[in-house]
This record gives structure tokens, C-alpha cells and sequence, in this order.
């Protein structure tokens, strides 16, 4: 297990002759706490994979170091580094049967056949592959493949870090519930530091301790899940985090607070007036009501979700979403909403701006 810290990492693949290099990782610098279970988050094409596979030595960055417990392992092969790690498609050898496969990383480095065994049978329970030990891989569902990959990656104990590239894509959705809940158990078991990349918000936040949001090669946050919902330090951030994600909507700033199409609109304190950039007030769709009086608007489309329903309203050219519970009433006639001033927040050119009193 180890403490792994990127520092000023940047990377860029091979661009076409006569083009300039285009940075897959802008860069980064990050630090992931030893025992840690991490999620890397964020659309495809952010950087995730690129990220991933720097930690285990897939890639040598084009920048910068990367250091395991202080050591700088930046140049070291992937078999210097002690990593596990568990793709998107399912990695087996068919011919083997599951229980030699979940053997394999632990014989190839010579334990011994009383230990193999106690580690393969304890590994194979937790993913409900006891009753197939001793059928042959080939035999096997894509499900039942991937949870040999993932049960290889699980297996040894003597690893850094365990890296998950979007594991359960190929799982049906009704097993990836059974099986995050697997893997956040066996976090909670033995400690070792994992990073589970995903694109699906669920899944992020379901397992991990921390989740690290990534936008065009930029980590943009990092927080536990309750810190992303609540105090989005970036726009993509509130957009990508939440169902629907956060209302982004253009403002000017007027003695300090934000101004909505002439809506003079209330924040925790003012912000500074010399800002300089592309303005946006954000507000979740949970902190939107109807109101006796505030802002004017017409009621586009009603989608009744059982619990709540998500209510997309118009004013001016602009779309805010809002969350009706089902025991409230949408009014048919002047609709009007209000922002929760607590959670009304501007930000500039995509960032989330501190209020004055904040500075």
C-alpha cells in the first residue's frame, strides 16, 4: 500500500506529423492517501484512463513525477510498481479454470499452495464464484468473466494500489449494485488504496471515500460526495454531479451580488465587483420553488418521477429546472420562483467565486 502523489503531471500522445502536441493531462497534482478508495469521475475523453494508467506505468508522463511513499517511480515498469489492475473488458484465459485463474498473480510470484488456496476460496466467495472454482473460464457469462478479472486484480495483498478502469461495463445492471457494495466491502477489509475510474456519477458515488472530477485533462475537484453536491467548485462540476445537474445561468454583478435578466438575486455575502470573465450565478434544481413573488416564468414540461417530479420552467430564453415533491402544488396560472439565497453561487469563467466575507 502506498501514498501516491502526482506533481506537475502532463501528457500528451504522439500528434499527427506537422501538429502540435495536444495534453491528454493539462496538469496535475494530486495526491492519493494511502487506504484511500478513490473515484475518478467525469466524462469520456477527460483524461481518466490517460490518468490511470500513468499511476501503474502503462505511461511515462510526458511531464512531471510521480511518487509512491515519497519514491519517485516516474521511470520504473509496471512490474516495479506493485499495482493491480482491472480493465473495461474482461482479461481471462479461457483454458484455465476460475480457480487457477484467480491463482495465477499468486503462483506467478511463488506463494505457497496452502496460502493460494486460502486467498482464491475467501476472494471467490465474496464474488459468488465458489460454485464454479473448478469449471473452465470459457464456460462463463461476459458477467462471470469480468468477476474473474476483477477477483484477479483483488486477489494479493502485497500491492500499492488496486486501479479499476471502468470495470463493470460489461456487467448487467442489475449486478453492478451487488458488486460495488463487494468492493467497498473488501476496501473496508483490507485497506489498500484503490481508484476506480468511472464515467457514471452512481458509481462514483457509491464507492468511493473521495471522488476526483476530471474536465479536459483537469482535476476540478475533489471531495467527499456530499462536498460535490453541496459546494461545486466548478460549473462542470454542479452540471455532471446530480440528477438533473445544477442550473448555470448568465448574471452581471451589481454592488456585489448577482443580477439574473434585472432579477436582483441574494447570495451567502457578496462577491467582489471587479471581476473580469464570463459570469454565471448556479443554483441546484433542489433549492428552486415557486413562489408567491420573484422571478416570472412559463412552465415547459412537468416529468412526474414518483417521489418528485422535475418541473422545467422558461424565463426570458433561459431553461432552470426545479424539484416539485409530490405534495406540492405546481401553480397553473403566473408561475414565479425563488433561489434558496444559502445555496445561490456565481461563478467566474466556470469557477466558483468566494463571497467577500470569505476572502
Amino acid at each position: 500500500m502506498a501514498k501516491i502523489r502526482f506533481k506537475n503531471v502532463r501528457h500528451a500522445y504522439p500528434p499527427p506529423k506537422g501538429q502540435e502536441p495536444v495534453y491528454a493531462l493539462k496538469e496535475v497534482n494530486q495526491v492519493w492517501e494511502d487506504e484511500g478508495a478513490y473515484a475518478l469521475l467525469g466524462p469520456s475523453g477527460c483524461g481518466k484512463t490517460t490518468l490511470l494508467n500513468t499511476i501503474s506505468g502503462l505511461l511515462t508522463p510526458s511531464e512531471g513525477q510521480i511518487y509512491f511513499d515519497g519514491q519517485d517511480v516516474t521511470g520504473l515498469p509496471t512490474s516495479e510498481r506493485q499495482i493491480a489492475q482491472v480493465f473495461q473488458f474482461p482479461v481471462v484465459y479461457d483454458t484455465m479454470t476460475v480457480f487457477d485463474n484467480l491463482a495465477f498473480p499468486l503462483r506467478n510470484r511463488g506463494m505457497d499452495e496452502t496460502v493460494v488456496k486460502q486467498r482464491v476460496d475467501q476472494i471467490a466467495e465474496m464474488l459468488d464464484l465458489s460454485a464454479n472454482l473448478h469449471k473452465r473460464a470459457s464456460g462463463l457469462t461476459a458477467d462471470g468473466k469480468q468477476k474473474i478479472s476483477l477477483g484477479r486484480g483483488l486477489v494479493r495483498s502485497d500491492v500499492n494500489a488496486i486501479l479499476f478502469d471502468e470495470p463493470l461495463t460489461v456487467i448487467d445492471p442489475h449486478l453492478k449494485w451487488q458488486l460495488r457494495s463487494k468492493l467497498k466491502e473488501l476496501h473496508q477489509q483490507i485497506g489498500v488504496t484503490m481508484i476506480y475510474v468511472t464515467h457514471d456519477q452512481v458509481e462514483a458515488l457509491t464507492f468511493a471515500e473521495r471522488v476526483v472530477v476530471m474536465y479536459d485533462g483537469t482535476v476540478v475537484q475533489v471531495g467527499t460526495p456530499v462536498e460535490l453536491f453541496n459546494q461545486p467548485k466548478h460549473t462542470f462540476v454542479g452540471y455532471f454531479i446530480g440528477s438533473p445537474g445544477m442550473n448555470v445561468l448568465p448574471c452581471k454583478i451589481d454592488q456585489g451580488f448577482p443580477v439574473f435578466h434585472n432579477n436582483i438575486l441574494t447570495t451567502p455575502s457578496p462577491v467582489g465587483s471587479d471581476l473580469s470573465g464570463k459570469l454565471e450565478v448556479g443554483i441546484r434544481p433542489e433549492f428552486v420553488e415557486f413562489a408567491d413573488e420573484g422571478i416570472p416564468v412559463v412552465i415547459e414540461k412537468v416529468e412526474d418521477l414518483g417521489r418528485y417530479q422535475v418541473v422545467t420552467v422558461l424565463h426570458e430564453s433561459d431553461v432552470i429546472k426545479l424539484i416539485v415533491n409530490e405534495d406540492q402544488t405546481i401553480p397553473s396560472e403566473s408561475p414565479m420562483i425563488q433561489f434558496n439565497p444559502e445555496q445561490t453561487m456565481v461563478y467566474c469563467d466556470g469557477w466558483f467565486v468566494e463571497g467577500a466575507d470569505h476572502e
